[in-house]
């Protein structure tokens, strides 16, 4: 997938290495870059640092419809109007991933990348989370060759034929309408005797003829030796197990948060970053804001949402420095 976004950052090298900069944003998702947009819109220097692309695991969004005043537009598009918006107002921004975050005597914080080391008065976390994985045996060798973590990505490449996901949230309903659109069939497989989405999405999939869901299979094992050749999964209620041969399986069962390198900077629960009502978090100066924080919404309205009030008592705390 090539995007406007990353044709622009192949000719980034604005960056100035020795300067204080207002605010280091860690992570371009929706919710780092609507942190960003506010704060140069209050005539802050900001510094973006994403160490993939910009949009986050939005840009993989075939279509988001709870944003007000859009009735439908897919995460990629989204996440290209985002990143001119920032851009056009002055962003600097670098593809660089973030190693080590420290605060300085003077209160400052240096943020160092595989690349270059920065400093900043304030720090806006917003690296998101990652897919999270079965952890079976064969899982890491099979990507690629059956397994996939992105129907966005590669569900084009089965057009027409059978599709096997396992997932049970807004993201696995989402994965399946989408793949019903040009697959012959789409098997669904949710652990639990239910779905955690949001009603629209799942009445839309319950309406939808070629999508088969089958309740309380719990996968245990891939099958395969080069690549992906079947799925063996335990019923949780009979305790049988079913052998489904296959070339395919879409895993969509939730994400995981990468927070380990702030775990002395900042309190953390589960992995997720804590914040108070203002996205700030147990250390002064540092915010936190979209997926990586502790909350319990995670959509991308409630990114920009964090990322507002963020800005906002970012440039506050900016204004009280000496």
């Amino acid at each position: 997938m090539f995007t406007k976004t990353q044709a622009t950052l192949k000719d980034s090298s604005n960056v100035q290495t020795n300067k204080v900069y207002d605010t280091v944003i860690i992570g371009g998702g929706p919710a780092g870059m609507g942190a960003a947009l506010n704060l140069l819109r209050a005539g802050r220097s900001v510094l973006l640092l994403e160490k993939e692309a910009f949009g986050g695991q939005m840009a993989t969004s075939p279509r988001v419809e709870n944003i007000p005043g859009t009735i439908s537009i897919s995460g990629l598009e989204f996440a290209d109007l985002m990143f001119e918006q920032i851009s056009s107002l002055g962003v600097e921004f670098e593809l660089e991933e973030v190693e080590e975050v420290k605060k300085n005597d003077d209160n400052s914080f240096s943020i160092k990348t595989n690349y270059n080391e920065y400093v900043a008065k304030t720090i806006v976390i917003s690296n998101g989370v990652t897919h999270r994985k079965m952890n079976l045996p064969k899982e890491e060798e099979f990507v690629g060759k059956g397994i996939s973590f992105c129907a966005v990505c590669d569900g084009a490449f089965y057009k027409g034929k059978e599709v096997n996901l396992i997932g049970d949230a807004n993201t696995a309903l989402q994965y399946a309408l989408l793949l019903s659109k040009y697959c012959l069939r789409v098997n669904m497989f949710t652990l639990f005797d239910k779905f955690f989405g949001d009603k629209v999405l799942v009445d839309r999939l319950l309406e939808t003829e070629n999508i088969f869901i089958r309740h309380n299979m719990n996968l245990v094992e891939y099958l395969g030796e080069d690549k992906l050749e079947g799925l063996k999964f335990q019923n949780t209620e009979t305790k049988e197990f079913i052998e489904i041969p296959t070339d395919n399986v879409f895993i969509a069962i939730g994400q995981v948060p990468h927070n380990d390198m702030f775990k002395d900077l900042v309190n953390l629960e589960k992995g997720f970053i804590v914040t108070d009502e203002h996205m700030e978090t147990s250390c002064p100066g540092v915010f936190a804001v979209g997926d990586t924080r502790k909350k319990d919404v995670r959509q991308i309205v409630t990114a920009l949402g964090d990322a507002s009030i963020a800005s906002f008592y970012c440039d506050k705390y900016l204004s009280l420095l000496k």
